[in-house]
């Protein structure tokens, strides 16, 4: 998916609304609202799928679908599923949100374009609602960042309804759990931080991130085996991205050398008790958490320290074309 295939479907999108769901999605790129990233279920700016016709859904979701991989998109219609479950599992049909609707609301996701699509400048976009948040910026004829990245579930395993033991996030917590597990004595108390896990990943929903301390077992301290896991590990996050942006935040990482990775964890190392952990790099933060509702709600974020909302990506664009 190029950028400008990007834009014409941004483009299509917003023709299709009405001049009053336009004026409710369209922000300007500079806005503050384009850092009000958040994955609690809040009032949020942006219309939701309840303001759209088909066409207008067809078009938002074709949006969505052209932002992301395989992967992304496919946890993504999962966790929207996830507000179903929820509803049946906590029965509460008085649990309200400001406006009227219920808490849990597979249609209560909101769209936001921040600039203008058609024209040749930086433009970005946003899909946010309960346990998602995706962010993406396109400039210079690319997509030039898709982070922060955070998708979140509850339950983590759906242990009721027809859906029995579906979990959406089973990969990354597989391989860390295989990861950790695979570690003799001396490897373990180096990357196990603390015995009792953080109730949320630390980065939260903060505008800026940095490297978090301590930074856990380097890459290189790995056996063989152990490398090509957290390696697995790493690229189950990043196949959630659109594969161009995808092959471009991999390069990045190589090229800020693989040996500079890191791998740190908390908590228990079985599931069913709170653990974390998290990957990082000079240009990556990636962190796992599962702690609530007895560890079956699990949050997991991907952030850029480098050019999260493409900020790195604009700085240089508005210093060559407005110096």
């Amino acid at each position: 998916m190029t950028a400008q295939n990007l834009s014409e479907k941004a483009t299509t999108f917003l023709n299709l609304l009405s001049d009053e769901i336009k004026e409710k999605v369209l922000f300007e790129l500079e806005d503050e609202e384009r850092f009000n990233m958040n994955y609690v279920p809040i009032p949020r700016k942006g219309p939701t799928f309840h303001d759209f016709d088909e066409k207008q859904k067809a078009a938002a979701l074709d949006l969505l679908q052209s932002s992301l991989g395989k992967e992304g998109y496919r946890k993504t219609q999962e966790i929207i599923a996830l507000e179903k479950v929820l509803r049946i599992i906590e029965n509460d049909d008085n649990d309200k949100m400001p406006d009227g609707r219920p808490r849990r609301d597979p249609l209560n996701y909101h769209f936001c374009i921040f600039g203008d699509p058609a024209s040749k400048a930086p433009w970005g976009w946003r899909f946010e609602g309960h346990h998602i948040s995706l962010n993406f910026t396109s400039a210079e004829g690319k997509i030039s960042a898709s982070t922060p990245s955070f998708f979140g579930t509850n339950p983590g395993i759906i242990k009721t309804t027809n859906q029995e033991e579906k979990e959406v996030l089973k990969k990354e917590a597989e391989l860390g759990f295989q990861l950790i597990n695979s570690m003799n004595e001396t490897q373990l108390k180096v990357t196990r931080f603390t015995e009792e896990a953080p109730l949320d990943v630390s980065s939260a929903n903060h505008r800026k991130v940095e490297k978090l301390y301590p930074e856990g077992i380097s890459y290189t301290a790995l056996s063989e085996d152990q490398k090509e896991v957290l390696l697995q590990l790493l690229n189950v996050y990043l196949s959630t991205f659109e594969p161009h942006f995808e092959s471009s935040f991999w390069e990045k990482i190589k090229d800020s050398g693989i040996d500079n990775l890191t791998f740190a964890w908390a908590g228990s190392l079985q599931p069913g008790t709170g653990h974390y952990y998290r990957i990082q790099g000079p240009t990556l933060l990636i962190e796992y958490d599962n702690t609530q509702n007895n560890a079956n709600h699990a949050h997991a974020v991907v952030r850029d320290l480098t050019n999260d909302y493409g900020e790195d990506i604009l700085r240089e664009h508005y210093k060559r074309h407005h110096n």
